[in-house]
């Protein structure tokens, strides 16, 4: 008998002849997620299998997996031989020693000498003969044990499902850069998009000196939580001072941040050509704040030829919190570090602003030598 952590996968079923790619891929990021851990990776129909790791790690095994994106749920659990005292062996380890429950049963191997119902009634009569405590409830247990009989003449014992990260697995669905600010909404959104299978890189503009190191480390910060997500991450920050400067000295003060995201997503495009990124992705969220209207969106647009995915745009305030917890970004989020958006911020930016008229003022500025300068200030650290 050997405690295993038990796999299971769902969308990758339905990827027809495409679905040994998603396999293998997933397989890959499982392996990252458990290195340091010694243990042997086995895939047996539909499911894979956690074996060979050091006693005691099983609840750091199972805590890793479940951060892997692709996992559908996943169980501890027990594999042995498939003979009624072998699984009872086992079902005596999960069970309860009191309260309701149920045996339930999978057979994989159908040729097995006894029904799914035949193996459930007999482990569960061996069950109450044993525990005492215990009463058979088949419609609203408070314990199931689980019973799973393999075509190998092996056969699986746990006592419960987890809910295990979903989406699909991690290099199924191209590269994207994030826009990375330093709030809440921006980890949200590269979760998101490397829960759809995205390879997501990591993109922070910083105002030093008007912002702190203690702002850069709040990001670096962010990006070590996301990288449990993510398998890989890298991080790259670029010093935006200078153009902030010349914007509020040149430019009409209402428009200080909307220039500010054209040149944002201006250098975002240069490191995304560069490094084979297919998109850029922001934490927008249509209306949140005055930049994020749909004519603040359109006029980022205008400046990069590459899309711009925006995961969090249909959502409100209350959701993107909600999500934040979820991933554990929220409490880090929130440390109250200022980004370089709320550098020279103007009392009434502009909500709606003409494309037009941001051209006109954006020709008081010389943005190829900016944006040229503010690409050789950039520094990269790999998680």
């Amino acid at each position: 008998m050997e405690k295993v952590v038990i796999i299971r996968y769902a969308e990758i079923h339905l990827k027809g002849k495409n679905r040994g790619y998603f396999e293998r891929v997933f397989a890959n990021n499982l392996e990252k997620s458990l290195k340091g851990i010694r243990h042997e990776l086995h895939r047996t129909s539909g499911r894979w299998l956690v074996e060979k790791f050091e006693e005691g790690r099983a609840e750091e095994v199972a805590e890793r997996i479940s951060s892997v994106f692709g996992v559908h749920s996943y169980s501890i659990g027990y594999l042995l031989g498939s003979s009624m005292d072998e699984i009872y062996a086992g079902a005596k380890l999960v069970s309860p020693k009191e309260g309701t429950f149920k045996v339930e049963t999978h057979r994989g191997y159908k040729q097995y000498p006894l029904s799914s119902m035949e193996i459930s009634a007999e482990i569960g009569g061996r069950l109450l003969d044993e525990f005492h405590g215990l009463k058979v409830d088949i419609h609203s247990p408070e314990h199931t044990v689980f019973i799973d009989v393999r075509e190998n003449g092996k056969a699986l014992v746990f006592g419960s499902f987890e809910e295990g990260a979903g989406g699909m697995p991690v290099g199924t669905s191209g590269k994207g850069l994030l826009l990375i600010s330093g709030g809440i909404d921006s980890p949200v959104a590269g979760y998101m998009m490397a829960k759809r299978g995205m390879q997501v890189e990591l993109l922070h503009f910083h105002s030093y000196p008007y912002t702190s190191d203690g702002a850069k480390e709040k990001v670096v910060s962010l990006a070590k939580i996301l990288s449990k997500y993510t398998l890989v991450t890298r991080l790259t920050t670029v010093k935006v001072t200078k153009i902030q400067e010349e914007i509020h000295a040149k430019c009409a003060a209402e428009l200080n941040v909307t220039l500010l995201r054209r040149f944002m997503f201006r250098i975002a495009e240069k490191f995304a050509l560069k490094y084979g990124m297919q998109c850029l992705i922001t934490g927008e969220s249509l209306g949140q704040v005055a930049s994020q209207t749909i004519e603040g969106m359109t006029s980022s647009n205008a400046v990069v030829s590459l899309p711009v995915l925006r995961p969090l745009v249909g959502f409100d305030k209350d959701e993107i919190i909600a999500r934040s917890r979820k991933i554990g970004a929220y409490e880090t989020s929130i440390l109250p570090f200022e980004d370089c958006c709320t550098v020279f911020l103007p009392e009434h930016p502009a909500i709606r602003p003409k494309l037009s008229f941001i051209e006109e003022e954006e020709k008081k500025l010389d943005v190829e030598t900016l944006v040229e300068e503010a690409l050789r200030s950039a520094e990269k650290t790999e998680f």
